[in-house]
């Protein structure tokens, strides 16, 4: 199984300063995709800016390194040119749900079949400790001069609210836990979110792993707990219990919190109007026919110039 799972270790080490979270996601997420036993060739692996941006260098799959908050739309064209594909997106807090927060909430409604990971630290890590949009309001990290005076974003609620269909919280510090988090997070058939709470040992002197060590509770040490709805008539209801699972207070809840596999994804929705779409996808279809391109400047412009 180590064999299988450094199938998507990279040669090149990763830089984060001592004790990040980002290494815990990262030996997750290489571990998960090594036990699914996935093609590195049909993985995409899509990274913002800041710390957790630097991910699809030290994963060995296909990577793309984008834009401050456009990891999402990046990712959606690429699985939409190829719904082959495994595509799973790495970002911050701050990147996702700060500047990037508006594609967040779009692609929620579209439901494709694809993995958006978040590394949240409440902290902007890699410009020095600013408040994220995550960090409470009332909160003091040495990095700010001042008590933040935001409300925090709630991941988990934001995402049920947009319409994510697995949504789920996982813990930087327990990678084994994590590790499963993603598998399912891959395995379902819709669009999933997997916010982790993560230390931040250089700029967050608050949220520390002694804090999350007593603040931490698994959704399975519930009893009877079951986040996965299994007819209509039970996504409201176990959405609902989600809802208030999801606060950020003296507990902590990590674990899969809701799973709606009923919902069409976005690559079905797209197949109801063309057909062939799944069988000839963009990414499968010709550019051009011996070296002479099927469509040109002068076909685009020509109704135009007449």
């Amino acid at each position: 199984m180590a064999q299988v799972q450094q199938l998507f270790k990279s040669n090149i080490n990763p830089d984060w300063c001592p004790g990040c979270g980002d290494y815990g996601i990262l030996n997750a997420a290489i571990m998960a995709l090594g036990e699914l036993k996935l093609d590195p060739s049909k993985v995409v692996i899509v990274g913002g800016i800041g710390c957790s941006g630097k991910i699809p260098h030290y994963i060995n799959a296909n990577g793309v390194h984008t834009l401050h908050g456009r990891a999402v739309p990046f990712a959606l064209g690429i699985k939409l040119a190829n719904p082959e594909l495994e595509v799973i997106v790495f970002g911050g807090d701050g990147d996702q749900l700060g500047i990037g927060v508006g594609h967040l909430v779009s692609v929620g409604r579209r439901n494709p079949d694809m993995v958006i990971v978040i590394h949240n630290n409440q902290v902007y890590g890699l410009t020095k400790g600013q408040a994220s949009p995550t960090l409470p309001r009332g909160i003091k990290t040495k990095a700010l001069p001042r008590a933040n005076i935001q409300d925090p974003v709630n991941p988990i609620r934001l995402a049920l609210a947009s319409g994510f269909t697995f949504v789920a919280r996982g813990y930087a510090y327990d990678v084994p836990h994590l590790k499963e988090i993603l598998k399912k997070a891959i395995q379902h058939k819709g669009l999933a979110l997997v916010d982790v709470a993560q230390p931040c040992p250089t700029y967050n002197d608050v949220y520390t792993r002694e804090i999350y060590a007593k603040r931490i509770v698994k959704l399975e040490s519930l009893p009877g707990w079951d986040p996965v709805v299994r007819s209509p008539e039970e996504a409201e209801e176990k959405a609902k219990r989600a809802w208030e699972l999801a606060e950020w207070g003296e507990k902590i809840y990590i674990g899969v919190f809701y799973q709606n596999p009923l919902v069409p994804t976005y690559e079905e929705r797209l197949s109801e109007r063309i057909p062939l779409y799944m069988k000839f996808p963009p990414a499968k279809l010709p550019i051009e026919i011996d070296g002479r391109p099927l469509m040109s400047a002068e076909r685009i412009l020509a109704p135009r110039m007449v």
